[in-house]
């Protein structure tokens, strides 16, 4: 057990980290992932609220989906926390951020925070949705980028079909008293219980950004890649001037892969190199269980592009040489 974000999180459990990460790409895990945030906005205004507030356009969805989106600084468009957007009811909102930023999405939001009423469990793997069957049929069968309130065991929940692995699953949000009973039921239904450690493995390998890492201060949504969640269509947000003006300059920086030669983990603060010559930093390294190499997400110089040979100084081993690559790391299933 480890401190995280202010909550005591499991690193691992018995069966170990690499044995996990594999259980969720061959077959299904489950993570305890309550301590992400509960933020509701509900209400007439609501709507607008996240439309003024958050990056992405709520008009490219409906009640009864999901929405990825960021919170910027208003001044140089840094994120300050990224979320996923559970659109539950045509004036109900759960917005759920980072642990560590749930009270700046509070303010932000002028929501209520009810993460202390709740557990979350995600099932992730491509056996995820037949195992879980074995229990709750109708959960199962909750589609990607969905979310529905159900009932298990007579108990409200609601499940969305998102996740932070790259494998198809579900995320459940389970009233605290009920969240044992629903976790031992999974894990009797041969789901594999899965720690951060193994959590973190996989969103690297699926090129998933994490704040504080890739994301956070100095790091807007253009350098990490992630225009695609900007609204450029919609009115005035926070942050967006500041953004149009990086766009229209041009990012100095961009979040790339780079496969290392070899099995040694890079880490996040070291320094890649080209010619010599920096070109970028790692801000998340680990080893890939997939492709038993070390991997790197890193911020690099813009002009660099896939198949361009880097080295990655790995502090008392030396540098490392590697490859730019096209994120992510480990395609999802069907792509």
């Amino acid at each position: 057990m480890v401190p995280f974000g202010g909550w005591t999180m499991p690193l691992s459990y018995p069966s170990g980290t690499l044995a996990e990460h594999r259980a969720c790409r061959a077959d299904a895990a489950v993570f305890d992932v309550s301590h992400l945030g509960t933020v509701r906005v509900s209400g007439p205004t609501a709507h607008g609220v996240l439309q003024s507030t958050l990056t992405n356009d709520l008009r490219r969805v409906q009640p009864g989906r999901t929405q990825y989106s960021q919170l910027l600084d208003a001044v140089d468009a840094s994120v300050l926390d990224d979320v996923v957007i559970w659109w539950i009811g045509p004036e109900r909102f759960d917005v759920m951020p980072n642990a560590s930023n749930t009270a700046r999405v509070v303010a932000a939001l002028d929501g209520h925070d009810v993460t202390a009423t709740r557990a979350v469990v995600a099932v992730q793997g491509p056996r995820a949705r037949e195992r879980l069957a074995r229990l709750w049929a109708d959960a199962a069968v909750v589609a990607r980028h969905h979310v529905v309130e159900l009932a298990w065991e007579g108990v409200p929940c609601t499940v969305a079909g998102t996740g932070y692995t790259g494998e198809d699953g579900v995320e459940i949000a389970v009233p605290i008293a009920a969240a044992t009973g629903l976790w031992e039921a999974l894990v009797a239904a041969g789901v594999t219980p899965a720690g951060l450690g193994a959590r973190d493995t996989l969103r690297l390998e699926a090129g998933l950004p994490l704040f504080g890492h890739e994301l956070g201060p100095g790091i807007t949504p253009l350098q990490a890649g992630l225009g695609w969640s900007v609204g450029w269509d919609k009115g005035v947000f926070r942050g967006r001037a500041a953004l149009e003006v990086e766009r229209a300059a041009g990012v100095r920086r961009r979040l790339r892969g780079v496969v290392l030669d070899g099995r040694r983990p890079p880490r996040a603060g070291q320094v890649v190199r080209r010619h010599g010559h920096q070109v970028g930093v790692v801000t998340s390294g680990n080893f890939s269980p997939v492709l038993e190499r070390g991997i790197a997400l890193t911020l690099l110089d813009p002009g660099l592009a896939p198949d361009d040979a880097v080295e990655v100084d790995l502090g008392s081993g030396g540098p490392v040489p590697g490859q730019v690559v096209r994120l992510p790391f480990v395609p999802p299933p069907g792509r």
